[in-house]
This record gives C-alpha cells, sequence and structure tokens, in this order.
C-alpha cells in the first residue's frame, strides 16, 4: 500500500516494497547532478554489472544557460560511456517555490534537504513512467554533500539504491575523469542562493576544487561507513 506524506515541503510517496536486488536486470535510472560527479558514479555502476540510464533533473540550476552549459557536458559523458541521458524539463519557478522561506538558509541546511527531496521525487516518477525498479543519484559523490540525509529522502521514495558514491575514492575518480574528459566543473552547487554563499569565497578554484579533501581520508564529515 502507498501512503503519501509531505516533508519540508516536498511531497513524495512512501512505498512499503522491499527494496529490489542490485544489480537489477532493468538499468537503473541515475539521477545526474553534474558531469564530474556522473562519471565516476555510471563507470562504478558499469563496472559492478549494472546497466545505467542518466536522468539530468535540476530545475535548482540557475540561470538557465548554466543548467545548459552543465547538461552539455553529461551529455559528453554519457557518449563516452556509451549511455542514454534523459533530459528533465527546466522547471525553475516549481523550485523555487518549494523552497520559499528557506532562501537565507546556510548551504547545507533546510533549503538543500528540500532540493534533494524536489529532485529525486522527479527521477523517482520517471523511473516509474520507464518502468524501471531501481534509482540512485550521484549527489552522494560530492564532499559538500551529507550521504545519510540523502539515503533517508531516498529510502521514503522506494526502489532507491544507498550507493555511497565517495567511497573507494570516488570524488579522486572524479578529479581524473573530469580532466581525462575535460569536463566541467563549476564554482557553485547550482541555485542562486548557493551562488551567492559560495562564489565570494571560491578564490576561483571551484566548487569541486582538487584542495578539497579525500572523501575516504576520514577527514571528510561523511567519510563514515553508510
Amino acid at each position: 500500500m502507498n501512503t503519501t506524506q509531505t516533508t519540508d515541503k516536498a511531497e513524495y510517496t512512501v512505498k512499503k516494497e522491499p527494496q529490489p536486488a542490485y544489480p537489477s536486470s532493468s538499468p537503473i535510472l541515475l539521477h545526474a547532478c553534474c558531469a564530474p560527479c556522473a562519471a565516476p558514479s555510471v563507470e562504478r555502476l558499469l563496472e559492478n554489472g549494472q546497466a545505467a540510464v542518466l536522468f539530468y533533473s535540476n530545475s535548482n540550476i540557475y540561470p538557465y544557460e548554466e543548467y545548459l552549459k552543465r547538461l552539455s557536458h553529461v551529455r559528453r559523458l554519457a557518449d563516452f560511456f556509451t549511455v542514454d541521458v534523459i533530459e528533465d524539463t527546466w522547471d525553475h519557478d516549481a523550485w523555487l517555490k518549494a523552497v520559499r522561506g528557506l532562501e537565507n538558509e546556510p548551504e547545507g541546511g533546510k533549503r538543500c534537504q528540500v532540493c534533494f527531496a524536489f529532485n529525486l521525487a522527479r527521477t523517482r516518477k520517471k523511473a516509474d513512467e520507464l518502468n524501471l525498479e531501481l534509482f540512485t543519484t550521484t549527489l552522494t559523490l560530492s564532499p559538500h554533500k551529507n550521504s545519510p540525509a540523502i539515503f533517508s529522502i531516498g529510502n521514503r521514495l522506494g526502489g532507491f539504491l544507498k550507493e555511497n558514491f565517495k567511497k573507494k575514492d570516488g570524488f579522486r575518480r572524479s578529479l581524473q575523469l573530469s580532466k581525462e574528459l575535460n569536463l566541467y566543473r563549476q564554482s557553485y552547487c547550482g541555485c542562486e542562493f548557493s551562488m551567492r554563499n559560495t562564489l565570494p569565497n571560491s578564490k576561483n578554484s571551484g566548487y569541486l576544487s582538487d584542495s578539497q579533501s579525500s572523501p575516504d581520508s576520514g577527514n571528510s564529515p561523511d567519510s563514515q561507513s553508510v
């Protein structure tokens, strides 16, 4: 039986059935937040014998020119790995409505939780439309993102694969693949509020900076097993 719940202004359907086996016989729908995070994530899935389809659903990204630039590089890595890309509708107005009242939250705060829920709910919906059993997200690769929080949101949606792409030197592999494939590495997370909070402190090093500590070094608060 399915029930609908609302939390932090994000609506989702809670599915009670157990998570399907992994790897799945059908492709997994991989929410791709950006090319640098998606590259090692899809690589790992393919190495584990799991076919994948990339889903670019990022209505949070602003401005639209930035959204398109990141999409073009997701398509580049998809060509490299020979996987399909599905682009969601960019609906920034709907995203702004979802985070209304949270505009002044710090990065990593409540606004980000709502943003995760917004994009993952759309990914779950697309997986249902495509009749795919499993979905997951590349968000867990970033050292700026808290994987347990993302897992908690995904678990409520049903059919979510809890894959922490930071593990096994995932972020270091992201740096390598970004260099090899000449992937664009953005200087802020995505929305206008993260732009405001991040760019004044970036020193042009990039949001996904080479100077970030290794996600498996033990220096990151998100490096624990989950």
